[in-house]
């Protein structure tokens, strides 16, 4: 199974762009992109490429059901019926 992530881009330097997921900052290629990418957008990201651009509402979707996700993850045992 992939995962691409919704990242904000924060800083776009030629065919890289600098990237923020709940505080963690990573550069990524924009080589994949058609599309220019500006400050401010949200893309998905999977193993260190951009591959599309995102609006924001549903990039705040996704990073809201990744949340939960991981949060049901932590504790797997509170999701179990008494």
């Amino acid at each position: 199974m992939c995962l691409a992530v919704p990242s904000l881009v924060i800083s776009t330097d030629n065919l890289t762009a600098t990237v923020d997921v709940y505080g963690a900052r990573k550069e990524i290629s924009l080589l994949l992109l058609a599309e220019e990418t500006k400050i401010g957008d949200y893309v998905l990201v999977h193993a260190g490429f951009a591959i599309q651009k995102v609006d924001e509402a549903a990039a705040q979707e996704s990073l809201a059901l990744l949340r939960e996700l991981a949060a049901a993850m932590e504790d797997p045992a509170e999701d179990l019926p008494d």
